[in-house]
C-alpha cells in the first residue's frame, strides 16, 4: 500500500513539472543499485511514454526497494482499456530486480513473476465484498481473482552481484507492480485514480 501510494504520487509529481518519469526519479535518486535496476527495466521495456493518450492505451513505471532493506525491483506496465465497459487489460510488465549475489536464478524470476500477476489481480480485482453486518465474499465463487486468460506477459530480468550478500525478494515486486499498472491507466485516461481496485465503475467514471 505504501509503494502503491508513493510511486503513484511520485509519477503525479513528475507530470506536474513537465518531466519523464523515469528520469525524474533518476533526478532523485543516488542509490547506484536503485538506479540499475531502474535503468534496465527501462531500457528492456523500450522506455517511451505517449503524452498523445487516445484512451485506451497506456504505461507506467514504478520502482522501490522493498521495505528499504530488500530486494529492488522496477517494473513498466502496459495496458489497454475498453472504454464502454471500464475493463483493463495489464497486457505486458517487463521488470528489473537486483537481490544482491542471486543464488537460484530460476527461483529469484519465478518469485518477482509471481509477485506481479498476484498484483494485477490485487489491483484489478480483488476486495473483500461485505453488507451492513457481514462479509459476503466468503468463497472463491463469490471473491472476484484475476484468470488464467488475463494473466499478462511478463519478462524479467535479474542483475546479478555475487560480490554482495543476498537480499529477501519475497513479496518485492507487489508494490511496483501495482503502481505501474495504475499510473499506466492514469496516463491512459489522463486523469489521476487513487482508489483499488481499478474496477469497472471506477474506469468508467474516470473516463467520463
Amino acid at each position: 500500500g505504501n509503494v502503491f501510494a508513493l510511486e503513484c504520487f511520485m509519477d503525479e509529481v513528475a507530470a506536474r513539472v513537465g518531466a519523464d518519469p523515469v528520469a525524474f526519479r533518476l533526478r532523485h535518486l543516488k542509490d547506484p543499485r536503485g538506479r540499475a535496476v531502474i535503468e534496465t527495466a527501462a531500457a528492456k521495456a523500450d522506455w517511451k511514454i505517449d503524452a498523445h493518450r487516445d484512451g485506451t492505451h497506456g504505461r507506467g513505471f514504478a520502482f522501490a526497494r522493498y521495505k528499504n532493506l530488500a530486494c529492488y525491483v522496477a517494473c513498466v506496465a502496459d495496458v489497454a482499456i475498453n472504454r464502454k465497459s471500464g475493463r483493463v487489460d495489464v497486457t505486458r510488465v517487463v521488470a528489473a530486480a537486483a537481490a544482491g549475489q542471486i543464488v537460484n536464478p530460476k527461483g529469484l524470476e519465478m518469485q518477482i513473476a509471481g509477485g506481479i500477476i498476484q498484483s494485477t489481480s490485487w489491483t484489478l480485482k480483488e476486495a473483500v465484498a461485505f453488507d451492513r453486518s457481514r462479509v459476503t465474499s466468503r468463497d472463491w465463487a463469490s471473491y472476484p481473482i484475476l484468470t488464467f486468460s488475463e494473466v499478462p506477459e511478463v519478462e524479467v530480468h535479474l542483475l546479478n552481484r555475487p560480490e554482495l550478500p543476498p537480499l529477501g525478494s519475497g513479496e518485492a515486486s507487489a508494490g511496483p507492480a501495482a503502481a505501474a499498472i495504475v499510473n499506466a491507466v492514469s496516463n491512459a485516461l489522463g486523469r489521476r485514480l487513487r482508489d483499488l481496485p481499478l474496477i469497472p465503475e471506477r474506469i468508467r467514471a474516470a473516463g467520463e
